[in-house]
């Protein structure tokens, strides 16, 4: 049965994997070895080259997931996107990028970009004009991430797909907040996918690592530039992120569910100001989340009266913590983890207040998540 007529939860399951031809165990073994036999034929294999056995799954699982034609799987999601950005453009070159995406993110392309002779431009707005007013003969790629992090706006996938190809433009979209089993990317005609797969993908807060989804074409310029930057994934963590990808669409379905619920929680809280979530009928964007998106995700973000630090100590199964999309939900404050690289002028010109807080939520029980957040309201 081919791997791209199944449903998701199956492509999660068997997609990429081997068969141990050896002992005919159903689990991918784990292949440690850094040096191959250079007379078989074929590539040459080398864990810098991205091809050996455990790194091969992993790319192939993602990229079915995607419904991409290529995949390849890197040591970390900014290690992903960097590479992405290098491989793709030169000097002379410019990009636009999404004002308001991770913090990380937009330090590599303010702090890098430039010695490489690149130009790029931050937009103040989500709408195709926004993109399309800063658009010039030299832009040749086009950044976003929706879901964004950490106000989860949206941008329209497919606006702005059309938009690239009316002006032979690449698009590039980080779709980690979402994951491939809220969103593909790909059906919208946008043209690479990113990952900081540490997040979904691993789903366990113990690996780090990070994903690219494309075309063939573009993929091969890619793997060429990930090849010489060194950004491959060692065997071990390859094998824990296929492990944990077959749960990917049991886990992501548990924290659509438990997220609407604390989300709509939230937002009726009067020691809440403010909610931002997509799958609320009040956020500004909900329809184009509801065209594009088959769920709403995980992630939502909600500023408290008063001091934030005292409130996040008062959670008791809520763990405060810097990272994201793991079993365990988590909260975070930008102004001190994700954004913190960001000036104070930055984060209010991307509407990220000091009293912001980020929740990543997870698969316990939602009943329990609310009661948590509603004692420590409370207190």
């Amino acid at each position: 049965m081919e791997v791209n007529k199944v449903k998701e939860a199956t492509q999660c399951v068997h997609s990429g994997g081997i068969i141990d031809d050896r002992t005919g165990g159903v689990v991918t073994p784990i292949h440690t070895s850094t040096a191959y036999d250079y007379l078989v034929e074929g590539p040459l294999k080398y864990p810098r080259y991205f091809n050996t056995p455990n790194q091969d799954v992993v790319g192939e699982k993602i990229r079915v997931l995607e419904d991409g034609e290529f995949g390849l799987v890197f040591s970390s999601g900014l290690s992903a996107i960097t590479t992405v950005l290098l491989a793709l453009l030169k000097s002379g070159d410019h990009a636009i990028f999404q004002g308001d995406i991770y913090g990380g993110t937009h330090h590599a392309i303010t702090s890098e970009l430039s010695k490489f002779g690149i130009e790029f431009s931050f937009t103040s707005g989500l709408e195709v004009d926004d993109f399309a007013k800063h658009i010039k003969k030299e832009t040749k790629l086009i950044y976003i991430e929706t879901p964004s992090n950490p106000l989860l706006k949206i941008v329209d996938l497919k606006g702005i797909a059309e938009l690239c190809k009316a002006n032979s433009i690449i698009s590039v979209i980080d779709n980690t907040f979402a994951s491939p089993i809220n969103q593909k990317p790909i059906h919208f005609g946008i043209d690479v996918v990113t990952h900081s797969g540490t997040k979904y993908l691993g789903g366990h807060s113990d690996i780090t690592c990070g994903a690219v989804v494309t075309s063939k074409p573009l993929g091969d310029k890619i793997y060429k530039a990930a090849v010489n930057y060194g950004g491959s994934l060692d065997p071990q963590t390859s094998y824990l992120l296929e492990r944990s990808m077959k749960t990917l669409a049991l886990r992501v379905k548990q924290q659509n569910e438990n997220a609407q619920k604390v989300a709509e929680f939230l937002e009726q809280h009067t020691d809440v100001p403010a909610v931002y979530y997509p799958g609320l009928p009040s956020h500004p964007s909900y329809a184009i989340a509801k065209a594009q998106m088959t769920g709403f995700g995980g992630m939502l973000s909600f500023e408290v009266k008063g001091d934030q630090d005292a409130f996040v100590k008062k959670l008791e199964l809520i763990k405060v913590a810097i990272s994201l999309g793991s079993v365990e939900s988590t909260v975070s404050s930008p102004l001190k983890t994700s954004h913190s690289k960001l000036s104070a002028a930055q984060r209010a010109e991307a509407g990220i207040k000091d009293n912001l807080l980020r929740l990543s939520v997870g698969i316990e029980d939602a009943e329990d998540l609310i009661a948590d957040l509603d004692q420590a309201l409370k207190n």
